[in-house]
C-alpha cells in the first residue's frame, strides 16, 4: 500500500469512526451503547394563498337634472333634460322618471304634440333629486325681448 492510500484510508476510517461515535452513549451501568440519531421531520411549510384583490366598483354616475320647463300631463309635472325624463316628486324635487311613467307620458304626448311650445318655464322648482338647487342652463340668456 502506498502512503497516499494509508492517508486517505486513515482519513476515511477516522471520519467513519466519528460518525459511529456520534451515536454512542455511556449507560449508567458503564456499558457503551449506540443510540440511533432521530431526525424529526420538519412540518411542511404551508403558504396561505394571498386573499383575492378587493375590487371596488366605481360609483354609478348620478344623473342629476332639473328641467328648464315642464308640463302637466294630467297626473304630474314632467320635464325633459337632454333625453332623460323627470317628474316632480315629493318635496318638489325632480326625480328620474321610471319606464312606466315615461310610457304614460308618451301616451299623453300623442294627444299633445305641441306640448313643448306650451311648457311652463321652470323658475319655481329648481331642486334636484338630492335637494340641491340647480341654476337654469339658460340663465345667461335674456328671454325678455
Amino acid at each position: 500500500m502506498s502512503t497516499k492510500c494509508l492517508r486517505l484510508c486513515g482519513v476515511s476510517v477516522a471520519a467513519g469512526g466519528l460518525l459511529l461515535a456520534a451515536g454512542c452513549v455511556v449507560q449508567p451501568d458503564g456499558r457503551v451503547a449506540f443510540e440511533p440519531i432521530v431526525i424529526a421531520p420538519q412540518p411542511a411549510v404551508v403558504y396561505a394563498a394571498p386573499p383575492p384583490p378587493v375590487y371596488v366598483a366605481p360609483a354609478p354616475a348620478v344623473v342629476v337634472g332639473v328641467p328648464d320647463s315642464y308640463v302637466w300631463d294630467g297626473d304630474e309635472y314632467v320635464g325633459l333634460v337632454g333625453d332623460q325624463y323627470y317628474y316632480l316628486g315629493p318635496g318638489n324635487v325632480w326625480i328620474v322618471a321610471e319606464p312606466w311613467r315615461i310610457d304614460r307620458f308618451h301616451g299623453w304626448e300623442r294627444g299633445h304634440p305641441d306640448w313643448r311650445g306650451h311648457a311652463t318655464r321652470n323658475d319655481r322648482y329648481r331642486a334636484d333629486a338630492h335637494g340641491h338647487v340647480q341654476p337654469r342652463r339658460d340663465a345667461g340668456h335674456n328671454d325678455h325681448h
